[in-house]
């Protein structure tokens, strides 16, 4: 029987693991710092595969050289790699994507692709959090399942720029549609949410609900 390790910590991805790793064959351990991923547990696991659905550290090359590390981006490869997906896409004025699981190597969003599944980028970025990390399991039941080789990447590289909270202000000279987008690409936890200042205070947005050309959003006002 194969062991499996998977490494995230965001929670949509932690709720994700906890609801579908125990209905998978195998055993599965579950790591969220890099002091967790260690090469004390990996040697003692052997781990088929380590699957990173969200991480926010390098892995090192000792790491991905001797184990198959597999890292999951919101954007049809080789279109879009780089930082803030989500955000850059909607920006774009996309309305769906793929969500696509490839082979960590030392280029980043480069490796050789296992699948890519359809992912619908409506609602708030936490709703489109949500979905993509149940996808993440339908795309890992198929890697474990056909244990394919993973194809490398063909067309157009197109790069996306992670971006920075200061892009998180209100844009001038948006239209509802477009203040819209902005609020819900940002309303996730742990993303700097749509925001204004105004008079030594902060105005950050969420909830937004767009109905007859009106944007009614939830306002949170602090001090700067």
């Amino acid at each position: 029987m194969n062991n499996y390790v998977v490494a995230t910590i965001k929670q949509w991805n932690i709720d994700a693991y906890k609801l579908f790793s125990q209905k998978f064959q195998g055993n599965w351990y579950f790591v969220s710092s890099p002091e967790e991923l260690s090469s004390e547990l990996l040697d003692k696991v052997k781990p088929r595969f380590i699957f990173f659905p969200h991480w926010s550290w390098l892995v090192s090359k000792n790491i991905t050289d001797n184990y198959e590390c597999v890292c999951f981006h919101m954007t049809d490869l080789p279109y879009g790699r780089g930082g803030s997906p989500l955000q850059n896409l909607i920006s774009l004025g996309h309305e769906s994507t793929k969500l696509t699981a490839l082979r960590m190597t030392g280029e980043l969003d480069a490796g050789p692709i296992y699948g890519k599944v359809d992912l619908s980028l409506q609602g708030s970025a936490r709703d489109i959090f949500n979905r993509s990390a149940e996808l993440v399991y339908e795309l890992i039941l198929k890697i474990i399942d056909t244990e394919s080789q993973p194809i490398q990447q063909q067309g157009e590289v197109i790069l996306f720029e992670r971006r920075s909270p200061e892009q998180s202000v209100f844009p001038d000279a948006c239209s509802i549609n477009q203040l819209f987008d902005h609020v819900r690409m940002l309303d996730a936890e742990s993303y700097p949410h749509a925001y204004i200042e105004y008079d030594g205070l902060t105005l950050e947005f969420t909830n937004a609900n767009k109905l007859d050309g009106v944007l009614e959003c939830t306002v949170k006002i602090r001090k700067i």
